[in-house]
């Protein structure tokens, strides 16, 4: 049993290196390596060529060559547990019975965008009318945020950033009710669950693509020293 166990948490760990690298996870080795140079674990040099390298990577397993020989590779429970699935469902007591903010379109539209701060709940109503949430810039305070969408010969559209999960449940009626899974690969990571109905209408909840990729670059380029700088130019 115990061979049989350890032979399914090894094939675990091949299938987590051939996932395609995100963002988020790019970010997480760079936040690494920054402290291994801040330690003196890695010259300047040795730094600035594993970040150059870190942004080319596609994958996680090619990601987590760069700090293999570093001591945050070997802490926690490894790579299986750092990207242990969100549960599909909220914590008992992490969301409010009543909503933090309202959003109504009735022959209209309701837009919410920009840097704002995401309640735990927020509910969603389109009647004849639209209503986008993108949470692409939105400040998360809490783990868990909850978006009720109820579409009625409407569209509801949600959009997250690639470093957090996502979750849905819920249906549509002669309706469309569509949410792309996403799992953020970050373990603190923020889960945004939509919930809802779609009746002649559609609810959707996708991941917004492009933007943090922009993001991790200056994030990283912030973090090295103005005489590492020169390496990334290159």
């Amino acid at each position: 049993m115990d061979l049989q166990k350890s032979a399914q948490q090894q094939v675990g760990v091949a299938r987590v290196s051939e996932l395609r690298a995100s963002d988020a996870d790019r970010d997480r080795i760079a936040d690494i390596l920054r402290d291994a140079l801040a330690e003196g674990r890695l010259t300047a040099d040795e730094h600035a060529e594993r970040v150059e390298g870190v942004l080319a990577a596609k994958t996680v397993g090619e990601l987590e060559v760069f700090i293999r020989d570093l001591p945050a590779a070997h802490h926690g429970n490894g790579r299986a547990a750092a990207y242990a699935a969100a549960p599909s469902r909220p914590s008992p007591g992490a969301i409010p019975v009543d909503p933090d903010e309202h959003l109504v379109a009735v022959f209209s539209s309701s837009l919410r965008r920009g840097r704002w701060r995401a309640g735990r709940r927020i509910h969603a109503y389109a009647i004849f009318g639209s209503v986008e949430i993108d949470l692409s810039e939105a400040l998360f305070e809490h783990r868990q945020v909850m978006i009720k969408a109820i579409s009625i010969c409407g569209s509801v559209e949600v959009r997250v950033p690639e470093n957090v999960s996502l979750r849905g449940s819920g249906g549509g009626v002669l309706g469309s009710f569509e949410v792309d899974t996403l799992d953020s690969g970050e373990p603190d990571a923020p889960v945004v669950y939509v919930d809802g109905l779609a009746v002649l209408g559609s609810v959707e909840a996708r991941p917004k693509r492009g933007k943090v990729i922009a993001d991790l670059l200056d994030h990283v380029t912030r973090k090295v020293d103005s005489s590492l700088r020169k390496h990334l130019d290159r």
